[in-house]
């Protein structure tokens, strides 16, 4: 969740100042245990939960996208984002999936050319629950 200035950093870089929504998903990782049996009752074992940030961007001036793509195009990245279960803020290892973002005013020099974007931020490894 964000909630304030330091709630979502990633590689030093603090998210606030360029993003415009911030989407949590807890998606859930079985074990090859898992499944349902003939009367369709489910078991199996729950080994952890992938955090995944859905970050939209505001458009961007060329400076701002400087910035940021460094650290959106490494491999791996060092993310902090509040996590509501604990009620603080965790540092995970994560990796950014594909992004792009449009340029209309090619022609014009406007303040923030680049159009907005969204792209997300996986972590690698699941948490314990």
């Amino acid at each position: 969740m964000y909630i304030d200035g330091n709630s979502l950093i990633i590689d030093s870089v603090n998210m606030g100042d360029y993003v415009t929504q911030v989407e949590y998903q807890r998606s859930k990782i079985w074990a090859e245990d898992t499944g349902r049996n003939m009367k369709g009752v489910m078991s199996g074992t729950l080994l952890g939960i992938i955090v995944k940030l859905k970050l939209t961007f505001k458009p961007t001036t060329q400076a701002e996208l400087e910035i940021l793509a460094p650290v959106l195009d490494k491999a791996f990245q060092s993310t902090t984002y509040y996590d509501p279960i604990a009620k603080t803020n965790k540092t995970i290892t994560t990796y950014t999936g594909d992004w792009s973002t449009l340029n209309k005013n090619i022609f014009t020099n406007v303040a923030r050319a680049n159009e907005s974007f969204t792209i997300s931020v996986i972590a690698t490894t699941p948490q314990r629950v």
